[in-house]
């Protein structure tokens, strides 16, 4: 079943009220984590405040947000200042902030994009097809994850998650089909979310959960308003891994596929780990 409009859950969790670059917005017990909201669904209400902003420019180039604090349960309050904008490029500071305490801060780049010569480096992964993978049960996870249908090829937590043949302790590699559950179209709002639906690197070098949360994330997108329309709600393919583990942190590279091979996004993060 396919949802749009603001019904969804994922609209519903990242609806804006105010305007003019001051925004209200609520906390979701659906999109709950081990400690305050989940990371993706935060980087995609701060996106929603410079999409919904009447001077926005062009679609969203690139957003990082870096978490200072776990929000509560309740309100919030954001606020997204066009801090500079030139003939194709729109810079942003956004700042969400909860009781008059900061929360989180972003930084994004707008873009009026020009259809030019075209060339993609990376790789697509060789995998079996969409249905393939063990899907991912609410009974180890925390409440996001029921708002997504996330099938894993590659990177389980055993006992919580066990791919076949998998071989344990190797590298802390994730290969994923994803989509929200209910499905929804493709947008940028949930392609920045999504690119948080990967566990922590550390459950699965480790195969255990360990106290984890994310300090800073980068989304780059590489997909126009126009392309969304193609892509519908259909699955994404989702790769991450690890560079390196040190010293109570470690950083988390990903990129999200089409299914007809289009990357779509690529994001990197630093991730703080307690023993």
């Amino acid at each position: 079943m396919t949802m749009t409009g603001q019904d969804h859950p994922f609209d519903a969790a990242t609806r804006l009220t105010g305007g003019n670059g001051r925004y209200q917005g609520h906390t979701a017990a659906g999109y709950a984590n081990m400690v305050g909201p989940f990371g993706g669904i935060i980087a995609a209400v701060m996106l929603r405040a410079s999409l919904d902003h009447p001077e926005r420019l062009g679609d969203p180039l690139a957003l990082t947000v870096n978490f200072a604090a776990p929000l509560a349960d309740g309100s919030f309050d954001i606020d997204a200042v066009p801090v500079r904008t030139n003939r194709s490029t729109q810079h942003w500071n956004i700042g969400l902030t909860q009781k008059g305490l900061t929360m989180a801060t972003a930084s994004a780049v707008f873009a009026n994009r020009r259809m030019t010569w075209s060339s993609t480096e990376m790789h697509y992964p060789a995998l079996p097809a969409v249905h393939d993978g063990v899907r991912i049960s609410d009974e180890h996870f925390p409440a996001w994850v029921r708002q997504y249908d996330i099938r894993v090829l590659q990177g389980g937590i055993p006992p919580s998650l066990t791919i076949e043949h998998e071989e344990a302790f190797t590298r802390a590699v994730s290969l994923q089909w994803i989509c929200d559950e209910p499905r929804r179209p493709l947008d940028f709002l949930s392609l920045a979310a999504i690119c948080d639906t990967f566990f922590p690197r550390i459950y699965i070098r480790r195969n255990q959960f360990v106290p984890a949360g994310t300090v800073s994330l980068s989304i780059y997108f590489h997909v126009s308003t126009g392309e969304f329309l193609a892509l519908g709600d259909k699955p994404v393919l989702g790769s991450a891994r690890a560079n390196r583990f040190h010293d109570n942190y470690f950083d988390q590279t990903a990129e999200v596929w089409s299914q007809d091979r289009e990357l779509l996004a690529t994001s990197s993060q630093i991730v703080y780990f307690k023993e």
